[in-house]
């Protein structure tokens, strides 16, 4: 049976190979940059057209469920969408590129790394900054109605370990524009 390592290259390198820009961003890249911790699946942020729907659906059908209309319904409404791996059974959620100012800027402060929480082999691919994930693990802290424990220790987690090398000025230029400011502070003060 596959891993959940050999499901995410496969899909990267499909990604790749329909020339769709992401990057890794929620459980994963918090690991990544702070404290491994297991997950049931991968988030990606992509940059997909509606127009190139169908060329991805075609790349990955033999290998993943990939619903045409659910991406583009997802496209549509600025939500989500599933993708899950038949040979591992481990599910990706696609979230599309959002447009405002915060997220182009953030979709263009990614780089590479190596992930090393999905298995023994570090796999190479665009992640989230340590400080947009604070930011958006921050979001979702809060839509949560900032009661899940396993998000603020993932914070927590990114904190201790990225804590001397992370932009504080970023961080509170972008928190008022994401109103997660005051969880921002309570987070640092800790």
């Amino acid at each position: 049976m596959a891993t959940p390592a050999d499901a995410l290259a496969r899909l990267l390198e499909l990604l790749d190979r329909a020339e769709i820009h992401y990057y890794i961003g929620g459980s994963v890249a918090s690991s990544t940059h702070g404290i491994p911790r297991t997950t049931m699946g991968v988030d990606l942020v992509a940059d997909i057209n509606p127009d190139e729907i169908d060329e991805l659906v075609g790349l990955l059908q033999a290998e993943f469920y990939a619903d045409a209309t659910m991406i583009r319904e997802g496209l549509a409404r600025g939500r989500s969408f599933n993708l899950v791996h038949y040979g591992s059974a481990y599910k990706f959620d696609v979230f599309p590129l959002r447009k405002d100012d915060y997220s182009r800027i953030e979709f263009d402060r990614r780089a590479f790394a190596e992930i090393r929480s999905l298995g023994p082999e570090p796999i190479a691919c665009a992640i989230a900054t340590a400080e947009d994930t604070i930011l958006r693990k921050l979001e979702w802290y809060r839509a949560g109605g900032e009661t899940s424990e396993r998000q603020w220790n993932d914070l927590r987690g990114v904190l201790k370990v990225s804590g001397p090398r992370l932009d504080l000025a970023y961080l509170r230029q972008w928190a008022p524009y994401l109103k997660v400011d005051d969880l921002l502070e309570r987070l640092l003060a800790e």
